[in-house]
């Protein structure tokens, strides 16, 4: 069974609960689930969510992601203290996720105030195997005398997303004396949700049960004989009713069928299944280092983790949230970082689910179309921030300014619309790696036409030339520009290769056709300067320097705001992250590596790296020019923003972006890999620290191994296969092996089997 990493929770911390139950969570795309401590603790949020589960608490209020009433609670007393890591003492302690079969366990040795000592081991898992599946055992050991236990756990429905309450509740039921059932609904009716849990105790136990204040428990006492142990083990079933289908007693009574089937396998095999899924997952997908610094491969695994455990492969209807199901960060809102940071890896290791987060963007055209219209101009203009709906989540103003008394108006919807080019762009990318012509034809033309289609109304006519006006790039600290460099070529890409690929599949209409071919002819696109640097936008370059070494030492906490208002902010040559950087990472084609190295040089010391997704890029690009140990400190640094030592990094969710640019970092940066012209490219280029590194890619459904030393390469496929090596274009089926200094010295070809070009 393949080994994989374990992250571990270093002790028992106050200032850094929720830090590691969103580092901590348990998930299966379908589910996520809080990796919180069994007991309460007022810092503590508990949550459990499922994907696509959206509700608006009110007035002013957008859409968030619904936290689910908790199962995972167990109040513990030993002789009648309640069992607690604030009182008494603890005397051993560990705590990991185990991420090759996505288990989270806990142990700890406590001892009561009043001197009983009792060890606690707790076990819980969310199922790959079973989506709607959460399973957990919570065993208590008397130590060194005998003791009396009471066990309260039930379903706790009072949690609320930062206080807002979503769910009405509808029915709680008990059946027997160990299951327990309630269901509710959100308060529009839109979503009904139903959880059913299994509670056995391995002893016999004095049992009742309370329903009240929104809680349905379960509460036992037994007596424990010193030497003995007791184990709750706990069976939920979390399900979410369709609307217009079984009536919702039907529903029920399914859900209790369903959970008892399940809970009659034990929690054992129940594991054993789940785990056979994740062994699935991490033997096709994991990418191996063999690196100095332990914790790279550590990074790698909480990355694939992560990656697998927040997406709904299961439901085209829903996408990836910024804070993936680990918290209610942005409120569950999906953003561009889904298509630019989180689909590439899909779509090279899984592209049936890249295909499916694609889905979801033309399943919301709708939506999109509307807003379009509503601001005056044609084609799909997609929400910033969406949920399920397709429609603008995107909240209208941000938090009160506590000095003035004001909001300030949010002007990412208004505004940053480069996420229109950046689906498009995820669009083509998914064709070239899969030539998936039944999804380009009946979804891929649509999107590609409808996005060109805005950008060609979004244009203004400029002394006979075409420019985008009044926008916002990825670098947020600057609004409300022309000609964003990042924008107009993306725009660019986005109507070339809409025409492209209509003419190609026989779709394209003579009125596209024209005005397409007129704006690709017009549209304005800045060109580098004698020193190869590009312009972020029209006034960039006028705009005063500022020194930003004291804010860059604090990277993502945007202390550049307590120094300075937006205002001044955007009217300075200060940058959250560089959009030019990222427009090279995006397009390699379009730009040389001497002009790639010129913009990286020139804007990351104008560039603060406030957004999780800036270190990465700058990585990536940098390994591309031929700077891995700069591109390594770069990627180590991205490592940093959930697994560093911060204890609130991820208070309210991890940076599920974050966690797709550890990958991107490893494969695009140090494995080389990019997408030129619609061919795969790879340049291999390992980091000091780094003695090998094994990627396992998908490829036109090829499946393709990538083992690489500072020395050579060996590729491996199960089909015949051709990609460009350092430059050089090679054929590959089965094994062959290339050594980096003949395609560096012009030799090219030391390859142990058949197939050089």
């Amino acid at each position: 069974m393949l080994t994989v990493s374990t992250l571990i929770d270093p002790g028992f911390s106050p200032h850094s609960l929720n830090k590691y139950a969103s580092l901590l969570t348990t998930g299966n795309g379908y589910m996520g689930v809080r990796g919180t401590h069994e007991e309460d603790y007022t810092q503590q949020t508990r949550g459990m969510y499922l994907a696509g589960l959206y509700h608006c608490a009110g007035r002013g209020e957008t859409n968030e992601l619904v936290n689910l009433p908790d199962v995972t609670g167990v109040q513990l007393e030993v002789n009648g203290e309640p069992f607690t890591l604030l009182s008494g003492q603890f005397e051993h302690w560990l705590r990991e996720l185990d991420f090759s079969c996505g288990e989270l366990r806990r142990e700890v040795i406590w001892r009561a105030p009043s001197g009983a000592r009792v060890r606690i081991v707790s076990r819980r898992f969310t199922s790959m195997a079973q989506h709607p599946l959460l399973a957990m055992q919570f065993t208590v050991t008397a130590l060194d005398r005998d003791v009396t236990l009471s066990f309260s756990s039930g379903i706790d429905g009072t949690q609320t997303n930062s206080g807002r309450q979503h769910l009405d509740e509808l029915s709680l039921r008990v059946f027997g004396q160990q299951v327990l059932q309630g269901a509710w609904a959100t308060q529009s009716g839109s979503h009904e949700v139903v959880i059913t849990s299994h509670c056995q105790l391995s002893q016999p136990a004095d049992s009742c049960f309370t329903a009240k204040n929104r809680r349905l428990m379960q509460n036992s006492v037994i007596n424990l004989t010193v030497g003995d142990s007791v184990t709750l083990e706990k069976v939920s079933w979390v399900v979410q009713r369709q609307p217009d289908t079984l009536s919702l007693d039907t529903f029920s009574r399914r859900c209790l069928n369903d959970l008892q089937a399940s809970a009659a396998q034990g929690y054992e095999a129940l594991r054993a299944a789940s785990q056979v899924v994740w062994q699935q997952e991490w033997v096709k997908c994991r990418v191996v280092v063999d690196s100095r610094d332990a914790r790279d491969q550590l990074a790698l695994d909480f990355a694939h983790y992560h990656l697998a455990a927040m997406t709904p492969a299961h439901d085209e209807r829903t996408s990836i949230a910024a804070k993936a199901l680990t918290g209610e960060g942005y409120k569950g809102h999906v953003f561009w970082d889904t298509e630019v940071f989180l689909l590439p890896y899909h779509l090279l290791t899984n592209p049936e689910t890249a295909r499916s987060l694609l889905r979801y963007r033309y399943l919301n055209l709708a939506g999109a179309r509307e807003k379009a219209r509503r601001n005056g101009w044609h084609g799909a203009l997609f929400p910033w921030e969406s949920a399920q709906s397709g429609q603008e989540e995107t909240p209208e103003f941000a938090a009160i300014n506590i000095r003035t008394g004001l909001r300030q108006k949010v002007a990412s919807a208004l505004a940053e619309h480069h996420l229109v080019a950046d689906i498009a762009w995820a669009v083509v990318n998914y064709w070239y790696a899969t030539q998936d012509e039944a999804f380009m034809r009946e979804e891929g033309i649509t999107l590609l036409t409808e996005t060109a289609t805005f950008w060609i109304s979004r244009a203004t006519e400029v002394n006979g030339r075409l420019e985008i006006h009044d926008v916002i790039g990825p670098d947020e600290y600057t609004e409300h520009v022309n000609n964003n460099a990042f924008t107009n070529y993306l725009a660019w890409h986005n109507v070339e290769k809409a025409l492209h690929f209509a003419r190609q599949f026989g779709d394209v209409k003579p009125a596209f056709a024209q005005s397409a071919a007129d704006f690709l002819q017009r549209l304005w696109l800045p060109k580098p300067d004698e020193h190869g640097v590009l312009a972020q936008d029209d006034t960039f370059f006028s705009k005063p320097t500022l020194d930003l070494s004291k804010y860059k030492a604090k990277a993502g906490k945007q202390t550049i705001l307590l120094d300075y208002s937006r205002a001044e902010v955007n009217e300075m040559q200060i940058l959250k992250q560089a959009d030019v950087v990222m427009l090279t990472y995006m397009l390699p084609e379009r730009f040389s590596a001497e002009e790639c190295l010129a913009n990286l040089a020139y804007y990351e010391p104008r560039t603060i790296h406030d957004s999780s997704l800036s270190k990465a890029i700058h990585g990536i690009v940098a390994a591309r020019c031929g700077q891995p140990e700069e591109a390594y400190r770069f990627w180590q640094a991205g490592c940093e923003i959930d697994l560093g030592e911060d204890p609130h990094s991820s208070d309210d969710g991890i940076h599920a972006a974050a966690t797709g640019a550890i990958w991107l970092g490893a494969v695009q940066g140090f494995a080389g890999l990019s997408v030129c012209d619609g061919e795969l490219h790879l340049s291999p280029t390992l980091p000091e620290a780094w003695r090998s590194l094994r990627v396992p890619l998908c490829w036109h459904g090829v499946r393709l191994v990538l083992d690489i030393t500072a020395d050579d390469i060996v590729l491996t496929t199960t089909q015949a296969l051709s990609l460009w090596l350092w430059g050089r274009k090679v054929c590959i089926e089965g094994e062959a092996r290339y050594a980096r200094s003949d395609f560096l010295n012009g030799k090219f070809g030391t390859a142990t089997s058949e197939g050089i070009a």
